[in-house]
């Protein structure tokens, strides 16, 4: 749809259009999308993509990924809260102060595989390798390896940032919670920059980018 766009942008209205290069801070653009206008455009045209777009009022490229990641059984229940986290920072609550840093741009939602790995490497000092094994772990649901790494998190929370057993437990039980439903961050990325360049040719060029869809 973007190549047959873009061809017909060519033979037309703008010769250089090249969207690999656009700004990714467009307000047109995302009023074209918060406002719930997004048929046609990738990932987000569908009755409830529309709505989260409309709840969260997406105006970011961070947003696009968030939803396209949250946008899913299990995960889905937690858009109210990021856009609750959005429209009110003051809302927003940390499992513990060490995490700010890596649920900030989330607004205190562990959305990412990524966020569960930071989360692990901070507080209970993790190599990235040992941080992928509790995050393949959580995700597959091995309640053997799941028992064996909280013991390492608890000892690892202790040892690196004086966190009590009681509290390390508490926070090992959230990132479970949410290392179950965690997307890939990288992936959830590129889906949002394709999205957005679809938005841009539907904000910016309507008849070409809607023609290449129709044909």
């Amino acid at each position: 749809f973007i190549s047959d766009a873009v061809e017909l942008i060519k033979a037309g209205p703008n010769p250089n259009v090249d969207v690999g290069h656009l700004s990714m801070d467009d307000p047109k653009v995302f009023e074209t999308i918060k406002n719930g206008r997004t048929t046609g455009i990738f990932q987000l045209e569908s009755p409830g993509m529309q709505a989260a777009c409309k709840q969260v009022g997406v105006d970011s490229i961070f947003d696009i990924s968030a939803i396209l990641a949250l946008y899913r059984p299990g995960p889905m229940q937690f858009i109210p809260d990021y856009a609750k986290g959005k429209k009110d920072p003051a809302t927003v609550v940390y499992p513990h102060p060490l995490m700010e840093e890596v649920l900030k741009e989330t607004y205190g939602i562990m959305i990412y595989q990524e966020q569960v790995m930071e989360a692990t490497k901070i507080l209970a000092g993790y190599t990235l390798g040992g941080a992928d094994i509790l995050r393949r772990a959580m995700g597959k649901k091995k309640p053997e390896e799941i028992e064996k790494q909280k013991g390492v998190f608890v000892e690892g929370c202790a040892k690196h940032n004086n966190i009590p057993k009681e509290k390390a437990l508490e926070i090992f039980a959230i990132i479970e919670k949410f290392a179950g439903y965690g997307f890939n961050k990288s992936h959830s990325a590129a889906y949002a920059i394709v999205a957005y360049q679809t938005a841009w040719l539907k904000t910016y060029y309507p008849v070409e980018y809607m023609t290449a869809i129709l044909s």
